[in-house]
């Protein structure tokens, strides 16, 4: 770990490289076009506040959102998002070499696709063929961003990071936001829609990551942000196993499992998982999925039919889902996509 960590976070250099990171895809959004009106002062401000120990995080915008269910969104400011893409930056390579191969959510060559490869193979080398059983434990983390517990994951972040200006930072921006009522000692959540989130939420589950692989010396495992798996082909032990994460879980982590989201499924049965069905041969789209992707994409076509959306951006739009769907035997469904589309002249 670099001894100028801080330094490094903080450095005009970072900040102009985290806001062209930040801007991405949102050049045209109000907020973003206002600060890059008086960009390098704002860049150069965000940098003397930081380097005087002045800075203070600001408010959130919140609203909800729908996708697939109801979730709700905290939006910092443009000053305070550019910050976070420079705080990513630089814990992101700190922290993920710490992480376990079988960690997909939110890291460079892992993803949804990644993992339901992984569970596909896995089952398949579990059920030898699929000749033998093989059984599925799927948990699922009750109200997980707003459980994060602060102090805890405080003090697992001072394990690798000994610089005191950065975790002062760290600490301003967890204690930005709180799920709820709380006191100074009692603060809990993160706010959905910080990039720094993310990460938190790897750092923070990693510790699970690491007690399943390192002391319950579990084989297959995957965790994708709070959902996680577990692939044997017995399911006695599946069920047996569950205890000793709970345990852990609610006494090292102050989560708590979702009581209607733990299985144990039977391959033959399908596993469901980050939005595709994992089947013996095959690999489908969740229903609500496919009517959710399905849904949007008429929106889309409906906005390029009215000319609020241009064809360039209603074809990235497709090709999006079309990338989504390639990952599973959804021919028709593409085709019912493709066909949507209606050319003006």
């Amino acid at each position: 770990m670099s001894i100028n960590l801080y330094k490094e976070i903080i450095s005009a250099k970072n900040l102009f490289c985290a806001w062209k990171e930040f801007r991405r895809g949102k050049a045209k959004k109000v907020d973003v076009m206002q600060f890059e009106y008086h960009l390098e002062q704002n860049i150069f401000k965000l940098h003397r506040d930081l380097k005087s120990n002045k800075y203070k995080h600001g408010s959130y915008k919140n609203f909800y959102i729908d996708d697939p269910k109801r979730r709700h969104i905290h939006k910092a400011t443009v000053r305070d998002r550019v910050l976070h893409h420079a705080i990513y930056s630089q814990l992101y390579s700190l922290f993920n070499p710490a992480f376990i191969a079988t960690s997909f959510s939110c890291r460079i060559g892992k993803g949804t696709h990644k993992g339901v490869l992984w569970l596909a193979k896995t089952v398949r080398k579990v059920s030898r063929n699929y000749t033998k059983p093989c059984f599925v434990l799927k948990c699922d983390i009750k109200k997980f961003f707003d459980s994060v517990d602060h102090s805890i994951l405080i003090n697992i972040l001072k394990r690798r990071i000994k610089d005191k200006e950065t975790m002062w930072l760290l600490e301003e921006i967890l204690g930005s936001f709180s799920s709820g009522p709380s006191t100074l000692f009692d603060k809990k959540g993160l706010p959905i829609g910080n990039l720094t989130s993310q990460l938190f939420a790897n750092v923070y589950m990693n510790e699970l990551d690491q007690f399943v692989k390192q002391k319950l010396k579990v084989k297959y495992y995957a965790r994708y942000t709070d959902d996680f798996v577990i692939v044997s082909d017995n399911k006695k032990y599946l069920k047996g196993i569950l205890e000793p994460i709970t345990t852990f879980i609610s006494e090292d982590l102050e989560l708590e499992l979702h009581p209607h989201k733990v299985s144990v499924n039977k391959l033959h049965n399908g596993i469901d998982f980050l939005g595709y069905v994992v089947h013996q041969h095959h690999r489908t789209i969740r229903t609500k999925t496919k009517n959710r992707m399905v849904r949007k994409f008429e929106q889309k076509v409906r906005d390029y039919n009215t000319g609020d959306i241009n064809e360039e951006t209603l074809n990235a739009s497709l090709q999006s889902y079309l990338g989504v769907l390639s990952h599973a035997n959804a021919y028709k469904v593409s085709q019912d996509l493709k066909n949507k589309i209606i050319t003006t002249d």
